[in-house]
C-alpha cells in the first residue's frame, strides 16, 4: 500500500503519465521468467548470470527512472500550481487596491 507521501506525490495524472512505462517492464519481467522456467541456452551458470542480468538491470533502471521521472513531474506540477496561486492572488490584491478598472478609465478620459 503506498504511503500517504506517495500518494500525494503521484496524483491521478502523473499515474497516467506513467503507465506508459509498464509495458516495457511487464515484456522485461515476461522474459526474465521465461529464461528462469524453459531455460532455452543451457544451465551454464556463466550463461544464465549474463542473460539475467541484460533483462534484469534495464528492468530496475526502468524502475527507477520511472519513479524519479514522477516525482519531478510531480513537482513541477504543484510548483506551478502554487505560482498561479500567488498570481491569482496578487492580482486580487491589485483588483481591490485599485476598483477602476481600465476600461472605466478611458471612458473618463472620452468624457473630459
Amino acid at each position: 500500500m503506498a504511503s500517504e507521501s506517495e500518494a500525494k506525490t503521484f496524483d491521478r495524472e502523473t499515474l497516467l503519465d506513467l503507465v506508459v512505462n509498464a509495458i516495457p517492464l511487464g515484456m522485461i519481467l515476461f522474459f526474465v521468467v521465461v529464461f528462469v522456467l524453459i531455460n532455452p541456452f543451457g544451465s551454464s551458470p556463466v550463461n544464465t548470470a549474463i542473460q539475467l542480468s541484460l533483462l534484469i538491470v534495464p528492468f530496475v533502471a526502468l524502475a527507477f527512472l520511472t519513479y524519479v521521472s514522477g516525482k519531478a513531474v510531480s513537482e513541477a506540477e504543484q510548483e506551478l500550481e502554487e505560482q498561479g496561486l500567488e498570481l491569482s492572488e496578487e492580482a486580487g490584491a491589485n483588483e481591490e487596491a485599485s476598483p477602476e478598472t481600465p476600461a472605466d478609465e478611458a471612458h473618463d478620459e472620452s468624457h473630459a
